[in-house]
C-alpha cells in the first residue's frame, strides 16, 4: 500500500522538485516515508525559519519554486517570517506542513503543537492554504500551487496534511501536471501603449524584480527607444555596464529628476513600493503621469493610476511592445547622455561612508565575476541598494527592502548555492543579522555548499543607531556584543579569517573560492 505521505513525494518529483528544506518531527514522520528512496534531496536547516529562507534563496537563484517541510504549530509559525518575505518579493515557495489529527482540530484539547486555527492563520500570510483530507485531493492541490507559480504573481502557498490523513492509502493516484501560462498581452492595450511610445521623445524605463528574467527583451526595448533603464534593488544585474543602465534607487533625487523629465515612463515588474521609491520617507516620489505598466498581476496594475496597463509576464509584454512598435522606430538621441548624467548625479548623492561601502560590494563583484550576492540588512547592502551595478541578472537580492527580515542572508545563500551549484555564492551580512541565523553555517557544511559568508562587523545595529541620532533619540539597544565569529566558524569545522577593513578582501575571496568549501570572512570596521 502507498500512503498519502509516500504519494506526496512521488507527486513532487513529477512537478520537478529536486530539493526540499525541512526539519522532521513527530507530526511529519509519515511525509518522510518515501523521501529516502526518492531522487529529492533533503536539506536540514537548524531552524524552520532557515528552511523558509533557504527555499526563498533557492527559488530566486534557480527560478524554480522552493519547497519546505515543517511540523505543525511551532514549526509552521517559525516559517511565517520567511513566508512574509517571500510574499513581499513575489517568490514562489511551497510550504507543506503537518497538522493535528482531523477529529481534534479546533477543539482546544491541548494536543502537542496545537494551534486554535492553523489554516486560518496561514490564510493571512500565504497566497492560499489548503487542507488535504483524502488522497484524491492531493494532485489537485499541488497542481493549483504550481499553476499559480507559473502563471500569476507568485508567493508562498501552504498545504497542510493532518497526521491521521498522512497514513491513508493513496494507491493509483497520479500527478495532475499544470501547463498554466501567464496571460497573453492584450492586443488593444499593447497597441495603445505603442501609440504612446511613438509619440514620446524622452522615454524612460523603470525595471523591478518582476523583470529579472527579461534581460534580453529589456535591453532591446531600451536600445530601440533610446530609453534609460532605472533599476530597483531587485532588478540589479540587468543591462550590466550598458550605457542606458541607471543602477540607482528611485529614492535618490537624481533619479527622481530623471523620472520627472521623462514624457513617458514604462514600468516593468515594479510595484512602486516605498522602500524602493521613498526610502527616506520624505514623500518626494510622484507617480509618473504618462505611465505604461507591465505586470503579471492585474491586482498590482489596479493599485495605482495608470495610462495603459498590460497584464503579462514582463519578457512577453516587452516582446509584444517591440512587435507593435515595429522596425525603424527612431531612438531618442539623448538617452545615453540622460542615463550618464543620472548615474553621475546619483552616485554624487552618496555620503563618503556609503561610497566606501559600495566600493566593498564592487570588490566582491570584481573578485568573483558572475557571483550571486545574497544580502542581509547591513550597511553595505543598504548602500549598494542605493547605487550598485551587478554583473549577473538575478544575482543580487537581499531582505533590506520590502518585508525586511533580518537573518535572511545566510540561509538564503545556502538555498541559492544548491539551486546554482556552479556559481560563486557570497552571503553579505552584518554582525547583528548574522546572529539571527548563524547556526545555519552548519547546514552549509552538511550540504557541502561553498558559500562565502562575509560578515560586516561594526559591533551593533549601526544603521538603526544612525536613525536614532538623526531624529534626536539617544541610542538604546543598538550595541549587542558580537561573538568571535572566526572561533564559532572553526567550532563548526569551517575555516575563517578576519580582516581589518576591506584591504585584502579580494584576495581573501579568491582563496575562499579556490577552497570550494563554506568559509567565513569577518571584516571589522569602525
Amino acid at each position: 500500500m502507498t500512503t498519502i505521505g509516500e504519494a506526496l513525494i512521488t507527486l513532487l518529483e513529477a512537478h520537478g522538485v529536486d530539493t526540499v528544506f525541512g526539519i522532521p518531527g513527530v507530526h511529519t514522520v509519515e511525509l518522510y516515508r518515501g523521501l529516502a528512496r526518492s531522487k529529492i534531496r533533503h536539506v536540514t536547516p537548524r531552524h524552520e525559519q532557515g528552511a523558509g529562507f533557504m527555499a526563498d534563496g533557492y527559488a530566486r537563484a534557480g527560478g524554480r519554486p522552493g519547497v519546505a517541510f515543517v511540523i505543525t504549530g511551532p514549526g509552521l509559525t517559525n516559517t511565517i517570517t520567511a513566508m512574509g518575505q517571500a510574499r513581499a518579493d513575489s517568490v514562489p515557495m511551497l510550504v507543506i506542513s503537518g497538522v493535528n489529527a482531523t477529529d481534534t482540530l479546533g477543539k482546544g484539547l491541548g494536543f502537542l503543537h496545537e494551534l486554535p486555527d492553523q489554516r486560518g492563520m496561514m490564510e493571512k500570510v500565504a497566497l492560499s492554504s489548503e487542507r488535504i483530507t483524502e488522497a484524491g485531493q492531493l494532485p489537485g492541490a499541488l497542481a493549483r500551487a504550481f499553476a499559480l507559480f507559473s502563471s500569476a504573481r507568485p508567493g508562498p502557498v501552504h498545504i497542510e496534511i493532518p497526521t491521521d490523513v498522512m497514513v491513508k492509502p493513496a494507491d493509483g493516484i497520479a500527478a495532475a501536471l499544470s501547463n498554466a501560462a501567464p496571460p497573453v498581452p492584450d492586443a488593444a492595450a499593447v497597441a495603445e501603449a505603442a501609440k504612446l511610445i511613438k509619440a514620446a521623445s524622452r522615454p524612460l524605463i523603470l525595471s523591478g524584480g518582476g523583470a529579472r528574467k527579461a534581460d534580453a527583451a529589456l535591453r532591446r526595448l531600451a536600445e530601440t527607444l533610446g530609453a534609460p533603464v532605472v533599476e530597483t534593488a531587485n532588478a540589479r544585474g540587468l543591462l550590466h555596464g550598458h550605457a542606458l543602465c541607471v543602477p540607482a534607487s528611485p529614492s535618490l533625487k537624481a533619479v527622481r529628476t530623471l523620472m520627472a523629465d521623462a514624457d513617458l515612463v514604462i514600468a516593468a515588474g515594479t510595484e512602486f513600493g516605498p522602500t524602493d521609491y521613498d526610502g527616506y520617507g520624505d514623500g518626494g516620489f510622484v507617480l509618473p503621469r504618462n505611465l505604461i505598466r507591465i505586470d503579471i498581476g492585474a491586482d498590482q496594475i489596479a493599485r495605482r493610476p495608470v495610462t495603459v496597463g498590460i497584464q503579462a509576464d514582463c519578457a512577453e509584454g516587452i516582446e509584444a511592445l517591440l512587435v507593435a512598435i515595429g522596425p525603424g522606430h527612431p531612438a531618442a538621441e539623448d538617452g545615453e547622455a540622460r542615463a550618464a548624467a543620472a548615474r553621475k548625479a546619483a552616485r554624487a548623492e552618496l555620503k563618503p561612508e556609503y561610497l566606501a561601502q559600495v566600493h566593498a560590494v564592487e570588490t566582491i563583484r570584481d573578485a568573483l565575476p558572475g557571483a550571486i550576492i545574497v544580502g542581509d540588512s547591513t550597511q553595505p547592502i543598504y548602500a549598494a541598494n542605493l547605487y550598485y551595478d551587478h554583473d549577473r541578472p538575478g544575482g543580487w537580492f537581499n531582505a533590506a527592502t520590502g518585508f525586511g527580515a533580518l537573518g535572511y542572508g545566510p540561509p538564503a545563500a545556502i538555498g541559492a548555492a544548491l539551486a546554482v551549484p556552479g556559481a560563486p555564492v557570497v552571503c553579505l551580512t552584518g554582525d547583528g543579522g548574522f546572529q539571527f541565523t548563524l547556526p545555519e553555517i552548519g547546514a552549509a557544511l552538511d550540504a557541502e555548499t561553498p558559500v562565502i559568508f562575509v560578515v560586516w562587523n561594526n559591533r551593533g545595529y549601526r544603521e538603526i543607531e544612525t536613525s536614532m541620532l538623526d531624529v534626536g533619540v539617544e541610542p538604546v539597544g543598538v550595541s549587542p556584543a558580537p561573538p568571535d565569529f572566526c572561533k564559532l566558524a572553526e567550532a563548526y569545522g569551517i575555516e575563517a579569517e578576519r580582516l581589518t577593513g576591506v584591504g585584502g578582501l579580494a584576495e581573501a575571496l579568491k582563496r575562499a573560492r579556490a577552497a570550494a568549501k563554506p568559509r567565513v570572512i569577518e571584516i571589522t570596521v569602525d
